[in-house]
């Protein structure tokens, strides 16, 4: 099977009637559904009954938060792929996952863009690095992402905001997985609390000093603040300081021989 779709709720309904409408319609049917309701009483566990036939695996029952409602989702999945379609977030088209998996060519990480309610765009870069994660991330539901990589280590539950940051971070900077962004809008999604600036960065400070040493934490903080006040992009900018360039390189290749260590 090539996908898994995760969705978990909360109290929720109107969002997950948004969200199925989106699934239910799609082209591509080599994919499995799985709905973890954190023990709704919002009418959602009535809603997910009703089209149970269309879930390959569903409970409504009290958890421990948002990380462990997708723990609970990645351990029953059985794709090749997992996408984390939390209620609320919907597929952008009818053929969104035909598309998607007509270009992929087997790469850890998929992703594309993504659209706010509020109708902005948001395009996948297609450049990742170190620099890009200290400072922004994906949008986690336009992710395709290995199941495999979940192998060795689920979401981190002790965090409330940032534990699926934190594994984007690990598995593309610091285990090096090949990832690879396609010019498709995956979904539409429903602000959530990640879009509380000041928790998520309290929570991605805490995840930066456990992984990287402080000395590599303050050259990343220097070259974000060189990309956020360079007149040229970024990667131009570097492009331009081959010493900036090559302290990229030992930033990334250093923390790597620090994480098999």
């Amino acid at each position: 099977m090539k996908l898994s779709i995760i969705t978990i709720n909360l109290n929720n309904r109107e969002g997950l009637q948004r969200t199925i409408d989106s699934v239910v319609c799609q082209t591509f049917r080599d994919f499995e559904w799985i709905v973890i309701d954190g023990g709704s009483t919002d009418g959602s566990r009535e809603l997910i009954e009703q089209y149970a036939d269309h879930f390959a695996y569903w409970v409504s029952e009290p958890d421990k938060g948002i990380y462990n409602a997708m723990n609970k989702g990645i351990k029953v999945a059985k794709g090749e792929y997992l996408q984390f379609l939390n209620s609320g977030d919907w597929l952008w088209e009818s053929s969104t996952l035909e598309k998607v998996f007509s270009i992929q060519q087997g790469e850890d990480i998929v992703y594309g863009n993504w659209i706010q309610k509020d109708g902005t765009l948001f395009s996948a870069p297609h450049k990742l690095d170190a620099i890009y994660f200290f400072r922004s991330t994906l949008s986690h539901q336009a992710i395709f992402i290995k199941s495999d990589l979940f192998s060795h280590e689920l979401y981190d539950e002790s965090l409330h905001i940032a534990s699926d940051w934190k594994h984007l971070l690990s598995c593309i900077v610091i285990e090096n997985h090949s990832y690879k962004a396609l010019d498709i809008t995956i979904i539409g999604e429903q602000p959530g609390e990640s879009y509380d600036s000041r928790k998520v960065g309290i929570e991605r400070e805490k995840v930066l000093n456990e992984i990287f040493p402080p000395m590599i934490h303050e050259s990343l903080e220097l070259l974000a603040s060189i990309k956020d006040n360079s007149m040229h992009s970024y990667y131009e900018y570097i492009e331009q300081y081959p010493a900036l360039k090559k302290l990229v390189r030992r930033i990334v290749k250093l923390n790597q021989m620090l994480h098999r260590s």
